[in-house]
């Protein structure tokens, strides 16, 4: 199994020329350079021909790029998608899908223009109806047609279309959060936290890194380079944690343990499920080490 570090995946505005050249410098994981939110309604145009141009271009490194395209119902989606198809980013991220029908039509349009197969959907989830169709939505990544690999929370929307207040601790949201995380782990996917809005609160943010990191996400989608260094750090197993993943798996591989379903590992009672997540942590380390 191959696994990607996905710890900080930053927003960057399609219509900034300096943005789009900084990001292929920054040490986030991944960068989403967005024809949506950021983009004013007459820089669409001009923001589309500039984004395709600089991922064709490459230079990015390691790092995992999406071009966040603009909404299905929206005049600007078609076109869009189209370059983005051609540009061959690593994800093209599909807002608003509240439904599984939206990545049918999306699977459909790709193939018919014949993206290259290496490019991959995700989705942000940040409506009401998409909590409700979690399941059906994350199905989708059973279709290879889909492409589906992963899903981008949009806490922002989610609040706004739900009157959920943001606040410390994100308590509205937890019951929303960790059903979207049980879906997609459910499927096989990969999904990440949304963004952390005050700019100024440090503590703030590092407590909502550690709360991600709690919850299961893969990493999170950031605003801002100064956020990558603190998400980083907090997405990233510590070394104490992957020596002791490294103990657990080396204790079950031995020859004695291999037919046992729990060991005792310096007094304490390990079981073979915790060796099998100890194996992902370390992969994780590992997959980090060579990104660097």
């Amino acid at each position: 199994m191959i696994v990607r570090p996905r710890r900080s995946v930053l927003y960057m505005p399609g219509s900034n020329a300096r943005a789009l050249e900084k990001a292929k410098t920054l040490p986030a994981d991944g960068v989403i350079l967005d024809l949506e939110d950021s983009v004013a309604p007459d820089a669409k145009d001009a923001a589309r021909a500039q984004v395709a141009d600089i991922v064709k271009g490459g230079g990015f490194g390691n790092r995992e790029v999406f071009i966040r395209v603009n909404a299905t119902d929206t005049p600007w989606h078609a076109d869009d998608l189209a370059a983005a198809a051609q540009a061959a980013p690593d994800a093209i991220l599909i807002p608003k899908v509240s439904t599984p029908e939206t990545l049918e039509l999306i699977g459909r349009r790709l193939l018919d223009m014949h993206a290259d197969t290496r490019t991959r959907v995700w989705a942000m989830i940040e409506t009401p109806l998409a909590l409700f169709n979690i399941l059906a939505i994350a199905a989708q990544a059973r279709d290879s047609e889909s492409r589906l690999a992963g899903f981008v929370l949009g806490t922002n929307d989610l609040a706004k279309d739900t009157r959920a207040r943001l606040v410390p601790g994100r308590a509205p949201m937890l019951p929303w959060l960790m059903t979207v995380l049980a879906a997609a782990r459910i499927y096989g996917i990969d999904v990440l936290d949304g963004v952390y809005n005050d700019l100024g609160n440090v503590e703030g943010f590092a407590a909502e890194c550690a709360q991600g990191v709690d919850l299961g996400f893969d990493g999170k989608t950031l605003i801002h380079p100064n956020q990558i260094g603190p998400c980083n750090t907090a997405f990233s197993p510590s070394p104490e944690e992957v020596a002791w993943a490294r103990k657990m798996i080396a204790a079950f591989d031995l020859p004695e343990n291999k037919s046992k379903g729990v060991v005792s590992i310096d007094g304490r009672m390990v079981e073979r499920l915790h060796a099998e997540m100890a194996r992902r942590t370390v992969m994780i380390a590992e997959a980090i080490a060579a990104h660097a």
